[in-house]
């Protein structure tokens, strides 16, 4: 996630590179064929690039209003997953009172530290169990070798957990009930970020929006006709690179788990459930809040 911080020039002019590429190219062929089929070229009044460029306005709000709707719902789903980990340890540390309820309650708290970062790896297609060996038994870590998905895997673990313990009159079926609408959520939640991670936004949207600003380009820089080159290509490049970097923007918001730094900063949301749990739990290597000297956090 870009943080409150100056973005570098490089990160802003990496995104549209190789589109200014293309409109230098596409400048300076216009220009020549300007310059030597003069007469040949149909009059071309700026009004109408003017109107393309209005035209271009509105795809690109709609599209950025779509792609930040993304985005936020992802960053909705990640704080209800903040909210349910602290309800479960919570929940069991209220109605989990006899039996090893020490050792079982540290075991599936862990385990839910685990499910959060597991969950983050697996919507960014990395290793889902990088870095969990901490919060994961051995027998644990073998049981998951056979799953797929290795987050539905561990939730999983824990609601067996919670069901041994039922059954072996540890807690009340209401209490049962009560602990199961919190995996309940665990699942939706998880469900809503695959969703999004694996609905793709139109490509055709995208490719008609990029055929339609170099439309605009090609006809500006007709309009622009008899313009010195070095006035008129710098004024197509500043004028392209606008609406360059709002639809290269919106393009990174639609996708908030490809590991960019416009993603939901999932692994900085899992480092604070990790600390808000061990603090629950009393526990002592406590972590710090994960921190950046960069523009953006994970």
């Amino acid at each position: 996630m870009l943080v409150d911080k100056k973005l570098p020039l490089s990160y802003i002019f990496s995104k549209v590179k190789y589109e200014m590429l293309f409109v230098f190219v596409i400048g300076v062929t216009i220009h020549y064929l300007t310059e030597h089929f003069y007469n040949y070229l149909p009059a071309m009044p700026l009004t109408i690039a003017t109107f393309l460029g209005t035209a271009i306005s509105v795809l690109l709000s709609f599209k950025m209003s779509q792609s930040y709707d993304r985005w936020w719902e992802a960053r909705k789903v990640w704080g209800a997953i903040v909210n349910d980990s602290r309800t479960f340890v919570l929940q069991m540390q209220a109605f989990i009172k006899s039996g090893n309820a020490t050792e079982d309650i540290k075991t599936m708290a862990y385990r839910q530290i685990a499910w959060c970062y597991s969950l983050g790896q697996s919507l960014r297609d990395l290793e889902p169990l990088a870095n969990c060996d901490a919060f994961l038994s051995k027998d644990d870590i073998d049981s998951l070798k056979i799953n797929n998905n290795k987050p539905l895997g561990i939730l999983q673990l824990n609601v067996l957990q919670i069901s041994d313990i039922h059954q072996k009159g540890i807690i009340s079926d209401y209490i049962h009930v009560q602990i199961n609408t919190t995996f309940v959520k665990f699942s939706d939640s998880m469900g809503m970020a695959e969703r999004i991670k694996n609905t793709v936004f139109p490509t055709t949207y995208r490719l008609i929006l990029h055929f339609t600003i170099y439309l605009f380009v090609i006809i500006l820089s007709i309009g622009l006709k008899g313009v010195m080159l070095t006035y008129e290509i710098p004024l197509l490049i500043i004028i392209s690179m606008v609406f360059f970097l709002l639809e290269k923007t919106a393009y990174h918001l639609q996708d908030p788990f490809r590991n960019r730094p416009s993603d939901t900063s999932v692994t900085q949301i899992a480092r604070t459930i990790e600390i808000n749990i061990k603090q629950l739990l009393k526990e002592t290597d406590v972590p710090k809040p994960l921190s950046t000297d960069t523009y953006y956090i994970m």
